[in-house]
């Protein structure tokens, strides 16, 4: 009986690796880290903010959530669309509750934190709450106000929600319609879509929200990064993966491209290039033009050389950080918060020993979390293994 439970235990988690991917997971983990260090307020932070050119860990980590989120319902899409539907909106919505979570740390502990200590961080994350608490909690419930740090769960619960009719459509239909729909509601992101659109929502709600308030990141733009993860990942898992039809010569001018944008983000190129230069073209928050072209030069590089990636990457801790994305996130973010509460003064980063000590706890924190995640998985699992009748097959 031991023997059979061990058989079928591992035919499942297998089954879960294969549809998952480790490496999307340990990629995802390696994003975390950098997002993490990036947010922290320490002089690390100066290192790690776009290094690679003109990428970020959310641009990363975006897009290879869509993409899992693809490889894993794009066939249920097809063949049984209404559980996928009720499988994505139930995690949509349960996203949707860490984001409660999360206000509600910010509005309660952190307000009061800010409030006490007047520390100029804090009160800058959340000046709209604290001069508006209204307006505030009710148009955060809305996903309409957005403070900063907390603006990547809601973009994330909207897309989520989107996803199942994409994917239905694309399974009934092609994709050519959805890249040709999302290009277009991208290009027009670049010309003030959200300002429109914001315009209309303050006149139809009547909450005076200014548009900066909205959360830092421009949804009709970002839209682009998730969909071609959705794409990617459907082509995925019919094993047809884009990357493959392209010559050789195409990846070795992406890493030509992406020497030159890292080169425009160091200023090595004197003070014609520099990221002032192309200004807006370059965007993080609306992905500007140059911006998705480093992005999707960027995704060849990684593709070309993954072999040699899923070698360094395939590690722990990447790996139980990637699989607990959610809750690590979350953490990630109540630390950050913590570093800000403890900035004194007009000090905004912490430097050397304090630098390094905040970055231990926060880390030793976040693995806590995803070892906590990983532990509760498997009991979920060793109880579903226990329902199955003796002669069922594990997969079946």
């Amino acid at each position: 009986m031991a023997v059979a439970f061990e058989q079928r235990s591992t035919s499942i988690s297998d089954l879960d690796r294969l549809r998952r991917m480790p490496q999307l997971d340990a990629l995802r983990g390696l994003f975390l880290v950098w997002m993490t260090l990036t947010h922290l307020p320490t002089h690390l932070s100066d290192y790690f903010n776009q290094p690679l050119g003109f990428i970020s860990s959310a641009e990363g980590f975006v897009f290879l959530s869509a993409l899992l989120v693809a490889r894993l319902s794009f066939r249920p899409a097809a063949e049984e669309p209404a559980r996928m539907r009720a499988k994505l909106w139930k995690r949509g919505w349960r996203i949707y509750g860490y984001h409660l979570l999360m206000l509600l740390f910010a509005f309660t502990i952190a307000a009061a934190i800010a409030a006490h200590t007047q520390s100029p961080a804090l009160l800058n994350l959340l000046n709209f709450y604290l001069a508006h608490p209204g307006t505030a909690i009710l148009s955060s419930l809305l996903l309409l106000y957005c403070p900063p740090l907390l603006d990547i769960l809601p973009m994330y619960v909207t897309f989520m929600l989107l996803t199942p009719p994409i994917l239905s459509l694309a399974a009934r239909r092609r994709w050519t319609p959805i890249l040709a729909a999302s290009a277009l509601l991208w290009l027009l992101a670049q010309f003030g879509l959200r300002s429109w659109i914001h315009s209309l929502v303050v006149a139809a709600t009547g909450l005076h929200i200014p548009l900066q308030e909205t959360g830092a990141f421009n949804l009709f733009a970002w839209q682009i990064v998730w969909v071609l993860g959705l794409w990617i990942g459907a082509c995925s898992a019919k094993g047809e993966i884009p990357f493959y039809r392209l010559p050789r010569t195409a990846y070795l001018f992406s890493a030509a491209v992406c020497l030159f944008f890292v080169s425009v983000r160091h200023e090595w190129l004197g003070s014609g290039l520099t990221p002032q230069h192309f200004g807006l073209l370059l965007d993080k928050w609306q992905i500007g033009p140059l911006r998705l072209i480093n992005l999707i030069a960027f995704a060849c590089v990684i593709f070309w050389s993954r072999r040699l990636g899923s070698r360094l990457v395939l590690v722990e801790p990447f790996l139980m950080l990637g699989r607990a994305s959610l809750e690590v996130f979350c953490a990630h973010v109540f630390f950050v918060f913590a570093g800000l509460a403890l900035l004194y003064g007009q000090v905004d980063q912490f430097h050397g020993a304090h630098a390094i000590l905040l970055v231990l706890i926060t880390f030793s924190g976040m693995l806590l979390v995803a070892v906590r995640e990983a532990n509760s998985r498997r009991r979920r699992l060793s109880s579903k293994i226990s329902r199955l009748p003796a002669d069922e097959p594990a997969a079946g």
